[in-house]
């Protein structure tokens, strides 16, 4: 069995949303009830996650941006993105929570974590929030990989949203590897399979457009044979998975069919692409509550492992 974290800390629940948002409170605690019921729970570690710093939060946004989230009273940022009293401190637990994975996979007492976090992050560009997103988690937790000493860091995002702000963060760069699957065309409206990189960095970003209603054939293809591909010719030091479940059936957000057994494929994909590496999956969306509980039990039930 694998040394397998679960990240999470109540703070989560201070991010509230108004009450028709679907991004709410209701997802976190509708995942902690189903894993507390279930028989892992006991095999898994409980951490709680540190707060994000500034430093490392400015290691992939600007600084003139990180001051004015911080400044930012209770409000939208976009028609999608709300900040309650409470969004700020979740927002930089959020970040480190994926810090502090990785902090305990380099001492060796962690292999793989899950980190049970909200507001999710993979929209948040640069110098702008967006998408239900302020600050980028898995983009924040890449950074600090590589000061950590994993130089080459693999990002693999199955969300059924591209995750904008992580391909644009790292497009230019060739020690970070983005590889995504997404509805397409759909919100944001990136992620054509000719993105593939910029500069020094072409060649290391991977899109894979799914049309409406496709399903676990296409996942599975993607996961078992072209991410293994890639990853082979990479070679990572460490993976992070920007795990967003609004690619199931049951998701009112989105239109692909992605059952049970497809995320558990996905899962297994993931791991077998490289073996004894760090497995990091932080949380982006997923909105159908029970399909979102299921899915992330199979996901940690997979992780847990050997």
């Amino acid at each position: 069995m694998k040394k397998t974290a679960f990240i999470y800390d109540d703070v989560f629940l201070s991010h509230e949303m108004p009450d028709f948002h679907p991004e709410s409170a209701n997802r976190l605690i509708a995942v902690t009830n189903k894993l507390k019921k279930s028989d892992i729970w006991d095999k898994l570690l409980h951490l709680s996650p540190v707060k994000a710093a500034d430093e490392e939060l400015a290691a992939v946004h600007s600084k003139e941006y990180v001051d004015a989230i911080k400044r930012q009273g209770p409000g939208y940022l976009d028609p999608d993105t709300y900040m309650s009293e409470g969004t700020l401190e979740a927002a930089l637990f959020a970040a480190g929570a994926v810090i502090t994975a990785i902090e305990r996979c380099e001492k060796g007492e962690i292999e793989r974590a899950f980190c049970a976090v909200r507001p999710p992050g993979h929209h948040a560009e640069r110098s702008r929030a967006m998408g239900f997103c302020l600050f980028n988690n898995v983009a924040v937790g890449a950074r600090y990989a590589q000061k950590k000493g994993y130089k080459k860091v693999f990002i693999v995002d199955f969300d059924v949203h591209h995750g904008n702000g992580t391909e644009h963060i790292f497009d230019d760069d060739d020690s970070v590897f983005y590889f995504s699957s997404h509805q397409y065309p759909h919100y944001p409206g990136t992620g054509g399979a000719s993105d593939t990189g910029k500069g020094k960095g072409k060649g290391f970003t991977c899109n894979i457009p799914l049309g409406h209603g496709a399903g676990d054939d296409e996942t599975y293809k993607a996961y078992n044979s072209k991410l293994h591909e890639l990853v082979n010719s990479f070679s990572p030091d460490i993976m992070l998975v920007s795990s967003g479940y609004d690619l199931h059936a049951k998701d009112p957000l989105a239109g692909l069919r992605v059952t049970d057994n497809g995320i558990r494929d996905i899962v297994k994909g993931i791991l077998k692409a490289k073996e004894g590496i760090p497995v990091i999956c932080t949380l982006e969306g997923g909105y159908n509550l029970d399909a979102l509980s299921d899915s992330i039990l199979i996901t940690l039930e997979e992780l847990l492992k050997a």
